[in-house]
């Protein structure tokens, strides 16, 4: 691959977009954790599809679509960024995490299953934590069964963070912000208490909630157990998509008290409950998740537009009645 595009502080983060054999952009992100520096906690955030063929209306990643990533493809991204600060390979830092959630739903490329066989030890004795993040595609389940067979062998005791993007608690909501078939809250949590043994981390139930959307912590009570779950609420990063799409944030990024009220309700709820915001100056460099640079190299994405500005909601939407203007419907 050839590296066309940088933009960001190598300090907090740093955004690459590269050009492989075919012509395909993609990219991926080398960032830290703070308050922790990047020698106590590596992120790298790389990409699995060559764009992302589900084109939800908060992610700028969706649009063009041109295929999977190869498995090579994959662990380039890594091997660039890793031996970029090491020209050895080997990532001298404390942890290494590793997330699969740049452009592409990664359970929707099986070579993601080939690359997390191969990490181990790949960059040293470097404590490794893979992370996956998917909206959970209908008709994969078997890249979901060898994950749990993947994660035993290679990445038991908590070594593994396996994340379900939600982002609504009304199942017909979130067709709306997922456009395709995925597994519902049952499959999730059935799936969930397959996948999750003692000592591992709780998987996440990630919402980054709009204005306006379905957001009921009760909901999540009958399927998942406090337990084996963990909630994570995130602000909607400020791509173009979301824009576009008439969707804001219910969270706000710089005022983080205004958000403790959303905590509250889940906890109250049962669930141990993540307020989860980046920091502000990842929005400039780009490299907050959802975000792409568009223009970087002449990559202009196209990105659909919504028939009613500001609404992602027709009058089939039975949530709807639910829906309180101007905030999320809490009970």
């Amino acid at each position: 691959m050839k590296i066309v595009s940088t933009t960001g502080d190598d300090t907090l983060a740093r955004v690459f977009v590269a050009e492989l054999k075919d012509g395909a952009p993609i990219e991926f992100v080398a960032s830290c954790q703070p308050p922790l520096s990047w020698r106590e906690k590596w992120v790298l955030i790389v990409s699995t599809l060559k764009g992302c063929p589900v084109g939800c209306p908060i992610c700028d990643a969706g649009g063009t679509y041109r295929g999977k990533l190869t498995a090579e493809e994959i662990i380039g991204q890594i091997d660039t960024l890793v031996r970029r600060r090491f020209p050895d390979g080997h990532a001298a830092v404390s942890k290494l995490k590793i997330q699969f959630a740049r452009m592409g739903d990664p359970a929707l490329n099986d070579a993601v299953l080939d690359v997390l066989r191969a990490l181990p030890g790949r960059y040293g004795p470097v404590e490794l934590m893979p992370s996956i993040s998917t909206v959970a595609p209908m008709g994969r389940e078997a890249f979901f069964s060898e994950l749990v067979q993947i994660k035993r062998r290679h990445y038991p005791d908590g070594r593994f963070q396996m994340q379900f993007s939600i982002h609504t608690t009304c199942a017909q909501a979130r067709k709306k912000l997922v456009p395709i078939r995925t597994w519902g809250f049952e499959e999730m949590a059935a799936y969930g208490n397959r996948f999750f043994e003692p000592g591992d981390r709780r998987i996440t139930l990630n919402f980054a909630p709009a204005q306006g959307l379905p957001l009921d912590p009760k909901a999540l009570v009958p399927h998942f157990s406090p337990d084996r779950f963990i909630v994570k609420l995130t602000p909607i990063n400020p791509t173009h998509a979301a824009h576009r799409s008439g969707l804001k944030s219910l969270i706000d990024p710089a005022d983080e008290a205004s958000s403790a009220h959303l905590v509250k309700r889940f906890e109250s709820a049962g669930f141990d409950t993540i307020l989860s915001i980046g920091e502000l100056a990842e929005n400039a460099i780009g490299s907050n998740c959802g975000m792409y640079i568009s223009k970087a190299g002449g990559y202009d994405r196209p990105v659909k537009k919504q028939k009613k500005p500001g609404t992602i909601w027709n009058k089939s939407t039975p949530c709807k009645s639910k829906v309180k203007a101007g905030g999320a419907f809490l009970s």
